[in-house]
Parts: C-alpha cells; structure tokens; sequence
C-alpha cells in the first residue's frame, strides 16, 4: 500500500478476478437485489396512493386494489431477494475458496518463504474480506437504485424534497471517501501484525520441549506477549477508526433522512402536499435510512477488501527464491544406493536437488507432517505402492500397531503427540510410498533406537534396490547403519568430492571418515 493510499495494480487484479469469474452471478445477484430495493423504496409511494385514492375516497373497491398491488409487491420484493442472496453467497464461498486454494498453490511452490503465521491469516481473513467485495457491490447497487426510485418519488411529490436526495447523497459520498485511505492502511496493518503473531505462536507451540530442555520458554512467552500487545494495538486502533467512520456515516444519514421527514412536515402544515404524499414522504424517510447507511459505510466495506486483496496479491506475486538446483556434486547411477557425507553445510547440499522434479524427492531432515490420520499422511496420491511393504522397511509398522484405530488413528497438527522417532518413520514412510525415480534423505533416523535403525536401512535397501531396479536412492547421514547398507560412499567437503569407496573401504584406511562416522 502506498503513502497516499492508492491501491497497487496487483490488488485491483485480485478484486477484478473476483468479479470478473463470478460476473454471471454477480449480475444475477446485482439485479435481484436491485429489484428487491426498488420494491421496498416503492412500498411507501404504494401507500400513499392508498391512503389518498382509496382510504379518503372510502371506496371499498379501490382499497381492495391497492392493498392486493401491496401484497404482489411484497412477493415480488422477498423472491428477489430471496434468489438473489443465494446467488451472491454462492459466488461468496466459491470466491474465498478460490483465493484460498491460489494461496495454498502458491506457497506450496519450491522456494517460495512466506511466514506461518501470513499464510493463516492470509489464507482465511483476508480470502473473506477480498470475496466480501461480491457482497457489497450488490448492495451498493441496490442501495443506489432505493436512492434514485426514492428521489423521483419524492421530486413527484415535491422537486425540493427530491433535490435534497440527489444533491445529499453525493456531497455525503465524497465526504465520507475522504476517510477510506486511512482505513485501508489501518486495517492492513493490523493484519500483518495480526499474521506475525500468529507466525511467533506457531514457532513457540512447534518449539515448545527444545525450548523447556534449555530453559527458555521465559523469553519465548515475552516475545509473543510482546508481539500480541502489538497486535492488540493495532487490532483496536482499526477497530476505533472503523467504528468512528461507521457512528459518522450512521450520523449524517440519520441527519439526512429527518431533514427530509422536518421538510415534508412543513410542506404538510403549509398545504403543499396532501395527507398521503405525506405518509409517503415520511415511509421514504424512514426508509432512506438504510441505503444511506449502505452507501455511507461502503467506503469502510471497500477500504477492507482492498488492504486484504493486496496482502493476498503480496503473497501471489511472492518472488522464488534463486534455484541453485541443476548442479548437484554427485548423483546415484540407476539402481543404485549412495551414501553422502557432508563435512560442512548439509543444507545447501539439499538445495541443489530440490528442482522440483516430480521424479526427485527430498525428504528433509524434520518431518512435517499435519492433522488427519496415520493413512492421510502417509497416502498422499492414488499412485500409491504396496503400503504393507513400505510400513515393514520404515518400521512405521510398529507406530500403527501401537494404536487400536491402526492407521485410521487421528494425529494433532504437526504430530505434536508423537514421539520424534515416531514422526520420522511416518514420513519416511510417505517418501518411499511415493516411489520417486530419485529419493534424497536427510538424516532420516537420528530419532530411533539403533535396533529400529538397522531395521530401516534394510528396509529401505530391500524395498528400493530389489535385483533390476532402476530407482536411485541418496541418503546424506553419518549413521553407519545407514552406510553400510549403501553402494557407495562420497565424502565431501565444501561441495567437494575428497574421498569415496565402500563403507567398509573408508572406515578401514580413512581416519577422518572413521571419526564422522563411527559411534
């Protein structure tokens, strides 16, 4: 968001998607509720015509009339509106969900950071306010149309009183634009700290047992008591600024709806309009009053969808961080397991095989994995492999046991009731599920028992590497449980190749590797 409060272009692009693939609805929505508006500012006009042609005539006849067009045109008003509300909250929900699935998408893409915390606000606040814009467009229409029925209804009555509605609104519009900016950068900013603390309590609940091991939960709790103050501050200052505009606007339209009603008592009293023009006079009135306040509130309404379209645009037109993919160090021939020992910086080796390749998948050193069952986590696509087999060479077929629902057992977010060891073997298990030509493993037992360890580096050897297998398995670790079961063993330092051979070989003749590895 800029100073002066203009709306970057990638947020008008986000609200004009919203618009531009809901349109049929929208159009739909827009004319029903527009319908049902110029129904209802016509009901007072219906009864003042009642009022002077039937009820001061006392025709029966013309009563019966005039109360049967009232009747037609409350069913008419309430099945416009009716239709209408559906197809706008339709187009609603398909919108948020729309939004949603675009930012879920886009922080899903290899190397593209966006903060915890943004994408759950991002994904469920601001996905609303931005799809909202389908709910006020309709009623800023409809309340438009009420305004302009009203006005000819009261120019017929008398031209000052229809003046007053045609010269007010507009003077009231621009008055009350003035505040949108102000708006829109307060409410953004309450939003972003809104998303930064949400960003610092996911880290404190995932963080949680390290940070009692070292005795730092102390300085954890006042880093997020900080930052929720922060967010609090913000919080309210939206909220004052949103509620002062709303008592403002609320102010003025109930300002201009009884002068209107004053006006009409006195043309009344002088004898400038009969008794029914003056029930319909003082029903508009009456009624003005809500489209005033729609109209006069839209500005907030508009402010909130814009500073949510542009933190949605934010995360969209997010940049991928640089790929350095494409130029790994070394590579396993086909079929083969190979062992990788990484004297420096493991995690920029990693990166190099991270391309995104559906044939290559990297399986970090800290799984994650998320709410659901055992089976959701680990069965990810219907191209799924001989789950039992995978199970057995992960050893995850010990935690599935452990539970009476088996792998229909539900787990907490992130596995946060399961032990390390636990969580490990669950995504080890989704990697070799996948069945990937290329499977890249960091340190995928560092949480089990050695027994359980030498269980998996068979498994994992048994399952990948059966006699005419084509699939290639890189495992970077220090575990020689792990390397003994590789065919090869690289050595590198710096990203550089300083020795290689056989487990055996290397921690027969090479000292260095026999003190990174043997425990």
């Amino acid at each position: 968001m800029t100073e002066s409060g203009q709306l970057p272009a990638p947020a008008v692009n986000v609200l004009w998607r919203a618009v531009s693939r809901n349109r049929w609805r929208l159009l739909a929505g827009c004319s029903l509720i527009a319908l049902h508006q110029a129904c209802e500012a016509t009901v007072p006009i219906v009864i003042g015509e009642t009022v002077d042609l039937a009820v001061a005539s006392g025709s029966m006849a013309r009563l019966a009339l005039w109360v049967g067009l009232l009747g037609l045109l409350f069913l008419l008003l309430t099945t416009a509106y009716r239709n209408g509300a559906r197809q706008l909250m339709r187009a609603l929900a398909d919108e948020s969900h729309a939004l949603r699935l675009e930012v879920a998408a886009k922080v899903l893409t290899p190397r593209v950071d966006v903060r915890t915390g943004d994408v759950l606000t991002i994904s469920t606040t601001d996905a609303d306010h931005a799809s909202y814009l389908l709910d006020y467009v309709p009623r800023i229409v409809g309340a438009l149309v009420a305004t302009a029925v009203s006005a000819v209804g009261l120019c017929l009555i008398s031209v000052p009183l229809g003046l007053v509605v045609l010269v007010g609104t507009p003077v009231v519009l621009i008055a009350m634009q003035r505040a949108a900016p102000l708006i829109t950068r307060r409410v953004a900013a309450r939003q972003e700290v809104a998303g930064r603390a949400s960003s610092v309590a996911t880290d404190l609940v995932t963080g949680l047992r390290p940070l009692r091991g070292i005795g730092a939960q102390e300085a954890a709790d006042a880093r997020y008591r900080e930052v929720s103050r922060e967010s609090l501050r913000a919080t309210l200052l939206a909220a004052r600024t949103q509620g002062g505009f709303q008592a403002a606007s609320t102010m003025v339209s109930t300002l201009l709806a009884g002068g209107i009603a004053i006006l009409a008592g006195w043309f009344a009293l002088t004898g400038r309009i009969s008794a029914g023009e003056l029930v319909t006079v003082i029903g508009l009135a009456a009624f003005l009053g809500e489209p005033f306040a729609t109209l006069s509130a839209a500005p907030s309404w508009i402010a909130t969808s814009r500073a949510s379209a542009d933190r949605i645009a934010e995360v969209l037109r997010a940049p991928s961080a640089p790929s350095t993919a494409g130029h790994p160090p070394v590579l396993p021939t086909s079929g083969e397991c190979l062992g990788v020992v990484v004297e420096t910086d493991a995690a920029s080796l990693l990166r190099l095989y991270d391309d995104g390749s559906p044939d290559v998948l990297v399986a970090p050193h800290y799984p994650e994995l998320f709410s659901g069952t055992i089976r959701e986590n680990i069965v990810l696509s219907e191209k799924s492999g001989d789950l039992d087999r995978v199970l057995d060479a992960s050893a995850a077929d010990d935690v599935v046991a452990a539970h009476p629902d088996g792998l229909d057992h539900a787990i907490a977010e992130r596995g946060s009731a399961l032990s390390g060891g636990q969580r490990q073997r669950l995504a080890l298990a989704r990697a070799l599920l996948a069945g990937p030509r290329l499977l890249v493993l960091h340190n995928p037992t560092t949480a089990v028992d050695a027994v359980t360890e030498h269980a998996i580096a068979r498994g994992i050897r048994d399952l990948r590497h059966r006699p005419g297998s084509t699939l290639g398995t890189l495992i970077v670790t220090t575990s020689p449980a792990l390397l003994a079961v590789t065919d090869r063993v690289v050595v590198l330092r710096d990203g550089e190749i300083v020795a290689t051979g056989t487990h055996a070989s290397l921690a027969a003749a090479d000292p260095a590797y026999r003190a990174a590895v043997l425990r």
